[in-house]
């Protein structure tokens, strides 16, 4: 089984890596480019077959490692 975890940063935390992201965007002539948010993504093969389980591992990756929850929300996708 496979996990997609999706990571981003918590809604009014300040992300100043997605407004230089959005300064570059400007200065290479995109223009209309809004609120820029960057976050990570990872893919986690996992041995487990039943989904439940998976699913409560996975959030115990996420809970104690993967993600920071003061800051950052994560999002799991199990396939």
């Amino acid at each position: 089984m496979k996990a997609k975890i999706r990571v981003t940063l918590k809604t009014g935390v300040l992300d100043p890596q997605g407004k230089a992201i959005a300064g570059a965007l400007g200065h290479l002539g995109f223009g209309g480019v809004g609120e820029v948010r960057q976050g990570k993504y990872f893919e986690i093969e996992l041995a487990e077959t039943d989904r439940a389980r998976a699913a409560e591992q996975v959030k115990a990756m996420c809970e104690k490692l993967i993600a920071n929850t003061v800051i950052e929300n994560y999002e799991i996708e199990l396939a």
